[in-house]
């Protein structure tokens, strides 16, 4: 080629750094466009923004505090209720607008990928956002700067498959074209948070029909589309993340182990002396239900005969397990609460185990599986196998986290969340009897990493089981019906 036709490279090709400025004005230029005409879209786009707020405020309770990302006028922001919000957004023109609005909250004009603030929130959400990202791993690495360890990161990013219908919805002039995006799959977000140090906890399909249509919108976006095949062609993809956890820096915290206790007079004795001293102390509380062979009598008499014990025991005044251990935990003055059965089919001497998965952040809520290993031979019924096998399949699909067994006693979690659940538990209502879903539930809805913990299960030794095959049952067919309606089809 003659030297008069030669470039030089930087004639050529922009620098990446200019290419991602380029990239930002581009799309800064477009927002700031789209707030001029925003009213143009306003009709259109409405039922689909209302749809998504309903889905963050299902994950997302009041008083918190929250950071958004991409925030636009500041309408999901507002709507979840913050203690303290913190909103960016490209456009000036839309930050003002968000301003106005909404006085109490704080808003500022900003790029993503240069985020520079200080503190710490409780949820971060990025609402539409990714597709149009240069270097989405970076904002994800600004991100973590902003994390606690129990922060959660809340995002929907458009569905691949949506890109030929929302060209064609751009032809029809039914909504703005676009610039070029980030058609991402579920795959990739979950790789590139795991580039950035976080972890995915669960994502779903929503939003089948992006338009008010009466009846179709509802049966499109509660029910068809949280269901195969339909949930392959929902719009926009949900997706909740965490750091990835490491152990717990933290000074070792206080164990709380409550042990709801109805006719186990002969356990008591057992329960005593085998549960282990964990963390900073374990404090042991026994919640008596109202026994027929003098176990509260029984427990007296164990404590007083430990000159040294700091057990502490209360008389029930409801009825069922989970009543119980609802007295307990309002009682207790650890950091971290445990479940124990005073049956003993789950040995005390597990316990540690699951403080461990606790204490090193694998989970956020352990829950004790008893059917990956074999059983003790009369440690449970065939048809109380068969339908403990049967709802942690249901659980699992309704909670869309791993569910192995819903009903094992054993459950551990931190005062905090325990806190958060209780003060919101009138979403699910008051028909747990067991306790078990009450908390299952609650640790789904607000986004808390279920982990399963297998354990050996024995067979009880003294006394028969407080559970009623067929009638208890019947009940737990309508804790799923309940899930459906409250954690599923929303």
């Amino acid at each position: 080629m003659p030297s008069s036709q030669m470039h030089s490279p930087e004639s050529t090709f922009k620098r990446p750094s200019d290419q991602s400025s380029a990239y930002t004005e581009e799309r800064k230029r477009y927002w700031e466009e789209y707030a001029a005409t925003a009213s143009k879209w306003a009709g259109i786009r409405r039922y689909y923004q209302s749809r998504l707020a309903e889905i963050y405020k299902l994950s997302v309770p009041p008083g918190m505090r929250i950071l958004e990302l991409g925030c636009g006028d500041g309408d999901l922001l507002a709507k979840l209720e913050p203690a303290y919000g913190y909103g960016i957004d490209l456009s000036s023109q839309l930050i003002d607008k968000a301003r106005h609005k909404y006085p109490g909250l704080h808003f500022e004009s900003a790029d993503a990928s240069d985020l520079q603030l200080e503190g710490e929130f409780d949820f971060i959400i990025c609402s539409d956002l990714l597709n149009d990202l240069w270097d989405v791993q970076s904002v994800f690495e600004r991100i973590a700067d902003h994390c606690h360890p129990g922060t959660r990161i809340l995002l929907n990013c458009y569905s691949r498959l949506w890109e030929g219908p929302r060209r064609l919805a751009e032809g029809l002039g039914l909504a703005k074209p676009q610039l070029g995006q980030n058609w991402l799959t579920v795959e990739d977000i979950e790789n590139l948070l795991t580039l950035a140090g976080f972890e995915m906890i669960r994502s779903s399909a929503e939003i089948l029909c992006p338009v008010r249509v009466p009846l179709v919108a509802t049966l499109c976006n509660r029910y068809l589309v949280k269901v195969w095949p339909f949930r392959w062609l929902g719009l926009t993809n949900f997706i909740v993340a965490r750091r990835t956890p490491v152990a717990n820096a933290s000074p070792d915290p206080i164990v709380t182990v409550v042990v709801p206790a109805r006719n186990e007079a002969g356990n008591i004795a057992a329960i005593l002396d085998r549960v282990p001293e964990m963390g900073a102390g374990t404090e042991l509380i026994f919640v008596e239900g109202n026994s027929s062979d003098g176990t509260y009598e029984r427990i007296e008499q164990e404590i007083a005969a430990r000159p040294g014990s700091t057990a502490k025991l209360y008389k029930q005044t409801g009825r069922g397990k989970g009543d119980a251990v609802r007295l307990g935990f309002e009682r207790s003055t650890g950091d971290l609460l445990m479940i124990l059965d005073a049956d003993l089919t789950v040995p005390p001497e597990d316990l540690p185990r699951f403080y461990e998965a606790w204490r090193t952040g694998r989970g956020d809520f352990i829950n004790g599986v008893r059917l990956v290993y074999p059983m003790e031979q009369k440690a449970m019924r065939f048809f109380n196998l068969l339908g403990n096998k049967f709802f942690s399949l249901a659980f699992t699909w309704l909670l869309s986290q791993s569910v192995k067994d819903s009903l094992c006693g054993t459950k551990v979690l931190s005062r905090v969340h325990y806190q958060t659940i209780a003060a919101n538990r009138a979403y699910f209502g008051e028909i747990d009897p067991f306790g078990d879903f009450d908390l299952l539930f609650g640790a789904a809805r607000y986004n808390l990493k279920i982990l399963g913990l297998p354990i050996r299960y024995r067979e009880r030794k003294y006394g028969e089981t407080n559970i009623q095959r067929w009638k208890h049952g019947v009940l737990l067919l309508r804790m799923v019906v309940l899930a459906s309606r409250r954690i599923r089809f929303v």
